[in-house]
């Protein structure tokens, strides 16, 4: 097994032995996987009932195959445990699983979900590189028929809010996070300004008896959907909840991967589907399609991250309800560009892979 090298900015993992090059199908050889940390000034600093942050930290991946590579990122959540570090820490000195970059289940087989989210997209974008398709023909979907995203606006008193609402009233869809206080007063002063679909995400921050008597003051502002408003573990208390209002409930919290959604059919009104949470492309589509068996609706999310990561979401845009990849909206100088906007539809790159090039900023 070869040693791994460490380079401040990066970590290298070997991901073959070199005796097994010569066995890669169809001489495509995956050399090593480098990961290293990338800082992403906002635009504002961005509060959730969990806390603030006004530079995001994830974790790019590069997996070399031969003379192609495939880009992966890592947006790690901290309320699961997961960091910049341990996704780091899980490469430094592993090889990977197979010498063949298309064994996807065995490649990502026991690793954990933010890290194997940033190798997945890496594997995923080689692959439709490899192929010269974009994922989104990969996966026989339509890009056209892509949704309109929401743009969120972090918690903050009602002027401020309102300060943030100027720059994006344009916006078909505007997300709202509340769960601090002061929600009653934040809604009805966007609302008096803005009419286009609002949306509301509690992350968690109510007890399920203050939910309705909040959601149901909101109801005349006509809310599109609220998510996870109470702590994630009892869905049985999201459903008090769906039973008592008329806007809509969507899990997010308590949505993370495919096993999760049975114990919430009948609690709630859809699912909150993130590649950070789940652990990449694969995992995605296992929740969306276990939720369509279920009879849930699907909104596919994002964490505060680049282009590399949100790209890849978009791609399986298709497939929802609803859409909230905004994560390249909320940062002032991403290195990448992929996924586009026009009047919030999702514009899917057409390049192989992602779709994501690499840009320059002054």
């Amino acid at each position: 097994m070869l040693r791994s090298k460490r380079a401040a900015a990066e970590v290298i993992a070997p991901a073959f032995a070199p005796e097994d090059l010569a066995s890669a199908p169809g001489k495509v050889r995956a050399v090593e996987l480098r990961t290293s940390v990338l800082e992403l000034p906002l635009v504002h600093e961005f509060t959730i009932a969990r806390g603030s942050e006004s530079v995001a930290r994830t974790v790019l991946f590069r997996l070399r195959a031969g003379e192609v590579e495939g880009l992966g990122e890592a947006a790690p959540i901290a309320r699961y445990g997961e960091s910049v570090a341990s996704v780091r820490a899980y490469f430094d000195g592993r090889t990977l699983a197979s010498v063949d970059p298309f064994a996807h289940e065995t490649l990502l087989a026991g690793i954990p979900p933010a890290a194997r989210c940033g190798l997945d997209v890496a594997l995923h974008d080689l692959a439709g590189k490899i192929l010269d398709r974009p994922l989104w023909q990969m996966f026989g979907l339509d890009a056209a028929a892509t949704p309109r995203t929401s743009f969120t606006i972090g918690i903050a008193e009602p002027d401020a809010m309102l300060s943030k609402l100027a720059e994006i009233r344009d916006h078909p869809i505007v997300k709202v996070k509340l769960g601090a206080g002061n929600e009653i007063e934040s809604i009805e002063a966007i609302r008096s300004r803005y009419t286009g679909t609002l949306r509301i995400d509690a992350n968690e921050g109510w007890t399920p008896d203050r939910a309705v008597t909040i959601l149901r003051e909101l109801e005349r502002f006509d809310i599109e959907l609220c998510e996870q408003p109470i702590p994630a573990g009892k869905p049985e208390r999201l459903r008090y909840i769906r039973e008592r209002v008329n806007v809509p409930i969507v899990a997010d919290e308590d949505s993370r991967e495919a096993r999760d959604l049975p114990a919430l059919a009948g609690c709630v009104d859809g699912v909150n589907v993130k590649l950070a949470k789940c652990g990449g492309l694969r995992a995605a589509l296992a929740m969306i399609h276990t939720a369509r068996a279920l009879g849930l609706g699907v909104m596919l999310g994002c964490m505060v991250e680049s282009a590399v990561l949100a790209t890849a979401a978009a791609h399986l845009s298709p497939l929802v309800d609803w859409a909230d990849v905004d994560g390249p909206f909320l940062t002032a100088r991403d290195p990448f560009a992929g996924v586009s906007y026009d009047g919030g539809k999702l514009v899917l790159p057409a390049g192989p892979g992602l779709g994501v090039r690499e840009v320059a900023h002054a």
